[in-house]
């Protein structure tokens, strides 16, 4: 008996004492990436800048506290670069961009290189489902297999909503390790293949879970029922009716003119301990839930026309940016391909529509529509990980600030 407890004690102390070597091996890594981490901006002041144009009259305080928060932001995070844009009821009244687009040639970033956009895919293709909605060719709570007869039935029926709404229970990639990141589609059907098979999570319309794999198929939908293929309809009906000129598809075959290099962080999800560059990737097969690369100057212009009614009539738009509620009555803080947030601006509650990219699982990209005054900017790096979605907010801020400063007048 004195002996086996005598193991016990052995394998105990053995175990603490690997948990012990364990925590002090981990926190050695964290101090040796702390100390190798090299800051790619040493000095916010001598971040290298580009504009294209003057700020707008009228804009200059807004735009110099904006300027200070994208520096600090691009320091702070040890971001390799940053591009932002900021448009007020139909005007763009700046655009910038800072520090470097690749960082072994040190290009520059201006405000016409193009970046991935990443999961923001999903405004511009629910902009497409909504034009298909107006022309009576798609309805939201028609079955999916009404446009795509390859995903077959499961146990519960999936509408569009659903798929939209990131309520269908349809399985997601993981972020970063998803079988089609190395697979090639020519059409979004093309991708169904990774998952068409596999079980849903739970009944529709009573969890929220994120399904790139959803958009994929809202996508096939779109080509359906635009009866041509996706990326010519979402070019000619979208991008070109906007003057979107820098947005389109990535390509993993073709160059794609004008495009930042994309890196990721080489240590714990985390840009501050710098990059490395991101590894080959082909989006192809993921059609509006990720494929586009774009400016924040185009998707800016993209948020004016939405919120002006350029391109889709208010009810359309109200109906894609309305709340979805789970069976249960819950709020999902989602609409269709929007995403609904809340911020406070000098102490003031606002309502915020726009949606985040993510790209392998991290940010580089925010839309953000937000405030009284028609507020709209777009931030994008070109590392994943990226807090992009803080940086958007305090510009919105700066600039809504002066827009009630403005109208006080």
């Amino acid at each position: 008996m004195a002996k086996s407890w005598n193991r016990i004690e052995t394998w105990f102390v053995l175990g603490v004492g690997l948990i012990c070597l364990l925590v002090v091996a981990v926190m050695g890594l964290f101090a040796f990436m702390n100390a190798t981490a090299t800051p790619l901006h040493p000095d916010a002041l001598e971040v290298p800048t580009v504009t294209d144009r003057a700020a707008s009259p009228g804009w200059a305080d807004a735009v110099d506290q904006a300027q200070q928060v994208a520096r600090a932001g691009l320091v702070d995070q040890n971001l390799p670069g940053l591009s932002v844009a900021v448009g007020v009821g139909d005007e763009i009244v700046w655009a910038q961009g800072f520090g470097w687009a690749d960082l072994d040639d040190r290009v520059p970033v201006d405000p016409e290189t193009r970046f991935r956009i990443g999961t923001a895919s999903t405004v511009l293709t629910s902009a497409g489902v909504g034009l298909l909605i107006e022309r009576g060719r798609l309805k939201l709570d028609d079955e999916i297999q009404a446009h795509v007869a390859a995903f077959p039935r499961s146990q519960w029926p999936v509408t569009l909503r659903h798929l939209m709404a990131h309520t269908a229970g349809v399985k997601t990639d993981g972020g970063d390790e998803g079988p089609l990141l190395a697979a090639r589609c020519e059409r979004p059907v093309d991708a169904l293949q990774a998952f068409a098979d596999a079980p849903l999570l739970f009944e529709p319309g009573t969890q929220f879970r994120y399904s790139s794999y959803g958009w994929i198929l809202v996508s096939a939908a779109v080509e359906a029922a635009a009866g041509e293929p996706f990326l010519r309809f979402m070019r000619k009906e979208v991008f070109a009716s906007l003057d979107m000129d820098d947005t389109g598809a990535d390509s993993a075959t073709e160059s794609v003119a004008h495009k930042a290099t994309s890196y990721f962080p080489r240590f714990a999800a985390e840009p501050y301990y710098g990059p490395d560059r991101m590894r080959d990737l082909d989006y192809s097969c993921y059609a509006g839930a990720s494929v586009f690369v774009s400016t924040p100057s185009d998707m800016v212009r993209f948020a004016m026309a939405i919120s002006g009614g350029r391109l889709l009539r208010p009810e359309t738009v109200a109906l894609l940016q309305a709340g979805q509620r789970l069976s249960s009555g819950d709020e999902t803080g989602y609409g269709l391909g929007w995403d609904l947030e809340h911020a406070t601006f000098a102490g003031q509650p606002v309502r915020v529509v726009g949606h985040d990219g993510d790209l392998l699982g991290g940010q580089v990209s925010s839309l953000v529509m937000a405030g009284t005054h028609g507020i709209a900017v777009s931030v994008i790096s070109n590392t994943s990980y990226a807090d992009t979605y803080g940086l958007a907010v305090k510009i919105a801020e700066a600039f809504e600030q002066q827009a009630r400063r403005r109208a006080g007048k």
